[in-house]
């Protein structure tokens, strides 16, 4: 969740700056999840990947066409590990939402009461226990005889480690009177005392000591040999469960005292609490417990005590609506800045970042920070206005390193009785530090991009790291490494060539297998998975395309939308004049906002406005191409321009047709034909009754359909409550089957 301050700060982002700051923070949550989850060796903190997630979650809400990038709000870990055998959970293993101020609690408290239609006055109890900061394990018991363990992986299929939980004296192998299918689910963790034992141990005997307690435990969970795992101090506390054969209790508080009686370890600072106010002095209460505990946590959960409401309340893509975790606050820190670099991203992006003395800021060391652009740097926030009291930021500075709230880590202030003499302001570049294009800050936008494209190596490698990652075509031996090696030997250029490079070095598989780390099995088995990608999904290449905004959830709305590559692009080639239109009426509505401070500010608005009438007149395929392209619920305008300008780009197009012509796309399944709307777009409107808005569009998409915000010649059924306005008279004119609350429930009764 976002504080008040935070969500002013993002909102008076421009929708340039917005998108900027999304990229970069979605390449460094991407980075963190396999650095935490798979190698054991976190990068950032947990407090400091918090904040990011929590300013991602900002940026989204705040500027809701931002969703459709938004490909992190969907992850949860991070793939298994190649060393084990892997195991798909029966019910995923997911995250939890954060809270970090008081407010947020309540917020969380206010958006259950809404979801299921309670009022202020109606009882809502909460569980209240420590969030332990350790490695997510879920055990399942079968006939009471534990069968296997498996680590959290990416939420739906984790690592098999059966043999070394098994190792471990909190975890019964054999349980009495429990049900005949039982997941636990709960935290490996290390305690304090056995942390400092095993670290004093290996530095005895000259090895690698662990950072922290949480490295130390997953690093002796995930061990190949078990003995090792057996010698190390790991404990458990249970805390949840997954798949179930019969209900273990009617509450999570009698749940979490039947798993007690069943003979695991559970937290005895857990709570029951009848109200946020309660399970806020709870907080209270833990955080001045924390540092005699004996063992790391990072926050308290809350949960609704009641499971028939948790059932419910149910779940988002990645997080469940009835748990939150509030989070301690993070830390500050003084340091350096030693140097200022730009980096180019995929998008042209020229993103500042602060290279430090190294520091430790809660327990982690910290290198870099985000300084988001050449106006932060100045000491200016998007609108002009200062930040930092109007203090700029140069080399040699001493500067404070702030880890929650904002892109973390960032600096947060400086102290200008320590600046070195002769420290310069820093001059932002012009220019592409990768390719000498002229870097080009349009107006109203805080963001200066490269504008050399194509020829700009940055932007392609990046763009070919992101064609060849997990979402995107996740061919097997061709990752970011191999990437940028194919691309600096001139192999891989576009995403075209991938496909053509066994045709074109296949033959010289000498050159390849003499390679550091290639042999002749390494490279068959890579040309081999290349041609296992030749059949892709739609939705998937959509994603992989890297199209600015176009993220994952875009994909698959367009690809369900229609269902077909070469309708897809005709229809974006089609709608092309409208969206100039489009355009040209964006930029004389705000050409128009200007103060005409002069004559040639005059002349501009004044010629900006004759552009827009110039082409607002386009021709009626056009309009109703841009019209169906720009209503499919998710794109909107901003994306539709950004596929526009795409397809009409002749170098991207023409590299786009180049690796059409080697694939084989695959449309997206048929919506279920099990239900009477099944594979239907229906539109809510006007105020229900016997449900939430929010349940009843659970419950359509439950049953296959899609529900839609907007009223379209696409829109099958209108559901329209009391107060239904002009969508109910849209419905009418363009003959859409318009039900009532009923005789929606009555069309849905069956299913």
């Amino acid at each position: 969740m976002a504080n008040n301050s935070e969500q002013q700060d993002v909102a008076s982002l421009t929708a340039e700056q917005a998108k900027a700051e999304f990229l970069t923070l979605e390449a460094r949550l991407q980075a963190a999840d396999l650095a935490y989850h798979q190698a054991d060796a976190p990068e950032i903190s947990d407090a400091e990947y918090d904040s990011l997630k929590r300013r991602y979650r900002a940026l989204a809400q705040a500027h809701p066409e931002l969703e459709a990038v938004a490909t992190q709000l969907d992850s949860v870990g991070a793939p298994a590990a190649s060393g084990f055998g892997k195991i798909s959970h029966a019910i995923r293993m997911l995250s939890l939402g954060n809270a970090f101020e008081d407010e947020d609690v309540a917020d969380f408290d206010r958006s259950i009461r809404k979801y299921l239609g309670f009022g202020s006055g109606d009882s809502l109890a909460f569980t209240a226990e420590p969030k332990i900061d350790g490695l997510s394990l879920s055990l399942r018991y079968e006939h009471g005889k534990l069968i296997q363990a498996a680590t959290r992986g990416d939420g739906s299929i984790g690592e098999n480690v059966t043999a070394n939980a098994m190792t471990i004296a909190d975890i019964p192998h054999q349980l009495d009177g429990a049900p005949d299918v039982l997941e636990v689910r709960g935290e490996v963790y290390m305690s304090h005392e056995d942390f400092e034992a095993l670290n004093a141990r290996h530095t005895e005997r000259g090895g690698k000591t662990f950072a922290n307690p949480r490295n130390a435990a997953a690093g002796s969970l995930r061990q190949l040999d078990a003995e090792i795992t057996r010698a190390r101090p790991l404990r458990f506390f249970a805390y949840s469960w997954g798949e179930l054969s019969e209900a273990l209790a009617e509450t999570q508080m009698d749940a979490i005292e039947r798993l007690r009686g069943l003979g695991f370890q559970t937290n005895p600072l857990t709570r029951l609490c009848a109200s946020v106010a309660e399970i806020i002095s709870h907080y209270r209460s833990i955080e001045e417990q924390r540092a005699t505990l004996g063992y790391d946590i990072d926050g308290v959960v809350y949960k609704v005590n009641d499971l028939a409401l948790q059932g419910r309340l149910g779940f988002r893509s990645t997080t469940p609506r009835w748990a939150i975790a509030h989070k301690f606050p993070a830390e500050l820190a003084w340091t350096r800045l030693e140097a200022i670099d730009i980096q180019v991203g995929r998008t042209g992006a020229l993103s500042p970042v602060a290279r430090l003395t190294p520091v430790t800021v809660g327990g982690v060391v910290v290198s870099n920070a985000t300084l988001h652009n050449e106006d932060y740097i100045l000491g200016r926030d998007s609108k002009g206005e200062e930040i930092r009291g109007g203090k700029d930021i140069r080399i040699g500075d001493w500067v404070q390193i702030y880890r929650a709230g904002d892109v973390i880590p960032k600096v947060a202030d400086v102290d200008l009785s320590k600046r070195p003499d002769g420290a310069e302001p820093f001059a932002f570049p012009h220019t592409c530090p990768e390719c000498s294009s002229p870097a080009v800050r349009e107006e109203g936008d805080a963001i200066r991009r490269c504008s050399g494209g194509m020829i700009c190596p940055a932007q392609a490698v990046e763009r070919l790291k992101h064609f060849v990652s997990r979402a995107a075509f996740d061919i097997e031996g061709l990752g970011a490494k191999q990437v940028e090696q194919f691309h600096t030997d001139g192999w891989i250029k576009e995403p075209a060539d991938i496909f053509d490079l066994q045709s074109n070095y296949g033959s010289g598989l000498q050159q390849l297998k003499n390679r550091e780390g290639w042999g002749e099995k390494s490279a068959d088995n890579l040309f081999a998975a290349i041609e296992e990608k030749r059949t892709i999904p739609l939705a998937k290449l959509i994603f992989a395309l890297g199209m600015r905004h176009a993220g994952e959830v875009a994909g698959r709305d367009l690809a369900l939308h229609y269902r077909d590559w070469t309708a897809m692009a005709d229809a974006i080639d089609t709608a092309r004049p409208a969206a100039l239109a489009h355009r040209a009426a964006d930029e004389a509505e705000e050409a128009e906002r200007l103060k005409a401070a002069d004559e040639g500010r005059r002349a501009k608005i004044s010629d900006t406005r004759a552009a827009a009438v110039a082409v607002c007149e386009v021709p009626a395929d056009a309009a109703a191409a841009w019209s169906d392209l720009v209503g499919v619920d998710g794109i909107g305008a901003v994306l539709g321009l950004s596929l526009s300008d795409a397809f009409s780009n002749p170098e991207e197009r023409a590299a786009i047709d180049r690796l059409i012509g080697k694939l084989t796309i695959v449309a997206p399944d048929a919506p279920a034909a099990d239900s009477p709307v099944a594979g239907k777009t229906v539109v809510f409107t006007g105020t229900l009754e016997k449900m939430t808005r929010a349940e009843a569009k659970a419950r359509a998409e439950a049953l296959g359909a899609k529900v839609s915000g907007s009223v379209s010649k696409k829109t099958d059924i209108l559901v329209a409550g009391p107060g239904a306005g002009s969508k109910a008279k849209k419905a009418a004119e363009l003959g859409i089957q318009t039900l009532d609350e009923d005789g929606w429930l009555e069309l849905i009764a069956e299913a």
